[in-house]
């Protein structure tokens, strides 16, 4: 019994759901490294305040002191403090964003690396049950639709709030009365801004939800085999159609998160862009009304403050808008990270120093799913001696792959253990695990790099002789060696320059490199051709020589040199011995035997 599904995403919480108060806690603590450099923009921000609020106090000077009264000095003393402040600002502003933008990035980094690695140490199950489209695009749609926020948003509310505090306190120092009116509307703004944040994290939600499964199709249906598969089965237009329906889609949910609350927001700019002609229009009432008269100097200086105030006061509620946004993108981020890691390494790992390579199967028993009526492997008690040999067999979906994926911990039992030299193979450390475990699939896979990059996959530091004298071993050498670029040939995605049996010979040198004294074949010739079979299988037995090898058979004409062969019935050992026992015992074994082999060849194979 296999997962459910390759169409799996994790669920959206509902009662579980961080609320935003603890989610933006859980953001910030990603700043929290960089404390340091933050402290220093954060003072780069204040003294940049005080550098432009004290500008149109400058303003108000000249209008008001060396103009009327025509004193010439203080007044070329005054333009040149005006413009010393507009160069101070300038280099306090590259000198911040220079410091964010790098502290940002880092943030970034860290999310990006963070997700990778505890991706890395997740189950073979939660990728069989996850499209490979949807964690890229967690990884790059997700953390880079959220880079602008990370990159700035922390300057910007320092900023902001530095400057709305700034101006607030000048203002006051003015006239308290144009003050007041002036921040009147700021809860207004504040609430409409509110508004359209939650607006449009709904809409990003879907919007990444949408490019998720257009990274999927791509990724699907534009690799060697989609594209194979869509024209060889005539349905490369119906998928150019689907493509063109969900980009349709996607281009929809664009324009809806860009227009979302745009009509608030721009009553938001109308209003204060009225705002100096309301404190003009105050201004003069209450002159006309008997109050006293305010200066020239000092309401222009005022209403240059007051467009220092709104200006940040509008980035500050665009900011808020952006941290909403971002929060749908931080909550699918989350949601890998908060993914439970089913198999980790233990607490105090055992290290293994010398590796004989003697695996015992004792009392096995393993659920892909704890609902699952029927185990799939039940009650498998085997043992394999270092240096020989157990066949596995049986039909299709009797457990076969699946046990020989309990060895090196692509699963955990669920039931009873494995052990390694009388050692659980649980309480193993990773890196002996991989030390003392090779596996060699039928699904070989290859990176898109040279020959030569494919085999250091298993050894970085192996030399060119090493490359040499596994590809030898492995009877691929003079393949290599008649390519145009030798071992330089880069293989192309899948190593689909390559056909099955030299992709699976490529695998076994890549394996005699690592050297572990544990052999796992996974049905490793089942797809190939008789010829080519015979020539992988000889690849094979020079690669098990000395080893403990334990085979996943497809054919049985490979297996009948085994030490010892088991055959799986429903997740249970039915039978075991060599291929002369179990042929004499006449129960399945030979029952699959005969099914396989022509009339009579069976009887003949036992002489």
């Amino acid at each position: 019994m296999r997962p459910d599904g390759i169409n799996w995403t994790p669920p959206a919480r509902a009662e579980g759901e961080p609320k935003p108060p603890a989610q933006l806690r859980r953001i910030l603590a990603l700043f929290r490294p960089y404390a340091g450099r933050l402290a220093v923009v954060g003072l780069l921000v204040a003294a940049s305040a005080v550098v432009s609020v004290a500008t149109p106090f400058l303003l108000r000077a000249v209008l008001d002191t060396a103009i009327p009264q025509g004193r010439t000095g203080l007044l070329s003393l005054l333009a040149l403090g005006m413009i010393a402040a507009a160069v101070v600002n300038s280099i306090f502003n590259v000198l911040q964003t220079l410091i964010s933008t790098t502290v940002g990035q880092r943030v970034m980094h860290d999310l990006r690396t963070a997700v990778y690695t505890h991706l890395q140490r997740m189950s073979l199950a939660f990728f069989t049950r996850t499209r490979t489209g949807e964690v890229q695009s967690r990884i790059a749609n997700d953390i880079g639709g959220m880079q602008s926020t990370v990159t700035s948003t922390a300057t910007s509310l320092v900023s902001n709030v530095t400057s709305v505090i700034a101006s607030v306190v000048a203002m006051l120092a003015l006239d308290w009365r144009l003050t007041v009116v002036s921040l009147l509307l700021l809860p207004v703004f504040v609430w409409i801004s509110r508004r359209v944040g939650s607006e449009r994290k709904k809409i990003t939600g879907e919007r990444q939800k949408q490019l998720a499964a257009m990274s999927s199709a791509v990724q699907e249906s534009l690799s060697v085999s989609g594209v194979l598969l869509g024209r060889t089965m005539g349905r490369s237009d119906s998928l150019s159609k689907e493509f063109t329906e969900q980009s349709d889609e996607l281009a929809d949910l664009e324009v809806r998160s860009s227009m979302a609350g745009r009509w608030r927001m721009s009553t938001i700019g109308i209003v204060m862009a009225a705002m100096p002609a309301a404190i003009y229009w105050a201004a003069g009432l209450a002159a006309a009304g008997g109050a006293p008269i305010v200066s020239i100097g000092t309401l222009v200086a005022f209403v240059s403050l007051q467009q220092g105030l709104f200006r940040p006061t509008v980035s500050l509620l665009s900011t808020g808008v952006q941290v909403q946004t971002s929060l749908a993108l931080f909550q699918r981020i989350f949601e890998y990270l908060d993914l439970p890691v089913e198999i980790a390494e233990p607490a105090r790992p055992v290290r293994l120093e010398q590796v004989r390579g003697d695996v015992t199967f004792e009392g096995v028993e393993f659920r892909y799913n704890p609902d699952q009526p029927r185990p799939t492997l039940a009650g498998v008690d085997l043992r394999v001696p270092a240096g020989t040999s157990l066949a596995v067999v049986g039909e299709t979906g009797s457990g076969k792959t699946t046990l020989s994926y309990l060895v090196p911990r692509l699963y955990d039992v669920t039931g009873g253990r494995v052990a390694i030299d009388g050692t659980d193979v649980r309480e193993l450390s990773f890196e002996t695990l991989a030390d003392a475990v090779g596996v060699v699939s039928q699904e070989t896979y290859l990176f898109h790099a040279s020959v030569a990059d494919n085999l250091r996959f298993a050894k970085p530091d192996a030399t060119d002789a090493e490359l040499v004298a596994a590809a030898e071993a492995a009877q691929i050498h003079q393949m290599i060696a008649g390519l145009p670029d030798g071992y330089d040939t880069v293989v192309g995605e899948r190593g689909y320059r390559f056909s099955g049996g030299e992709k699976q010979r490529l695998a076994i040198a890549r394996t005699i490199l690592r050297n572990p004294p544990v052999l796992i074949l996974d049905e490793a010739t089942s797809a190939l051709d008789n010829q080519t079979e015979r020539a992988v299988q000889q690849a094979i037995d020079a690669l098990a020589v000395g080893r403990t090898t334990i085979t996943i058979a497809h054919r049985l004409s490979t297996v009948r040199g085994a030490d010892q062969i088991a055959v799986l019935d429903a997740g249970e050992v039915a039978e075991l011995g060599t291929h002369e026992e179990l042929l004499a015992l006449g129960g399945r074994y030979a029952a699959l035997l005969r099914r396989e082999l022509p009339s009579g060849a069976a009887e003949f194979a036992i002489v």
